[in-house]
């Protein structure tokens, strides 16, 4: 499925939804976001979307890998380990799962992202457990037999290409 968002950056506000104020605000007046949902959970991708923030200061921990291309507005994110980054339109940023860090927002920010669902290997583990435990499990598909220990080439996989963690 192909998904084409036309002009996320001009699109207008009343075009969102309402997502309310921030969780954690630092500041007076609170955030408030709005945005929209083009994807949620599908295979690889948490979420995919728009999403726009008016000036303020908050904590926030981004618990999934994110990529963000930002439309409009400037920010300043500052990670709890490292250096603040000057964030303004045309910046594209990606933010590894667990980041946590003080958002201070300039003017009002708008940004297009995707929220990427990697899953760790105890999750994919566990997966491959439950198919191989579920009776019928052989006739929706075809479990793949291995000549090695239980989980072995799952784990093979996970750390070949990264996804351990």
């Amino acid at each position: 499925m192909v998904i084409h968002i036309s002009q996320a950056a001009k699109m207008r506000g009343e075009e969102l939804d309402e997502l309310g104020p921030v969780k954690k605000p630092l500041s007076e007046p609170v955030s408030r976001l709005i945005g929209r949902k083009y994807i949620d959970e599908s295979n690889g991708v948490d979420c995919m979307g728009i999403w726009e923030c008016s000036p303020g200061r908050w904590q926030r921990t981004i618990m999934q890998e994110e990529f963000a291309h930002f439309l409009s507005g400037s920010a300043t994110f500052i990670p709890d380990a490292g250096e603040p980054i000057e964030i303004k339109a045309g910046d594209t940023v990606w933010f590894p799962r667990n980041t946590s860090g003080v958002w201070e927002i300039k003017e009002d920010v708008r940004k297009v992202y995707v929220v990427i669902d990697r899953p760790h290997a105890l999750r994919r583990f566990r997966n491959w457990m439950r198919s191989l435990l579920d009776p019928h499990a052989a006739k929706k598909h075809a479990v793949q037999v291995v000549a090695a220990p239980v989980g072995v080439q799952i784990l093979a996989d996970t750390l070949a290409d990264g996804r351990l963690l």
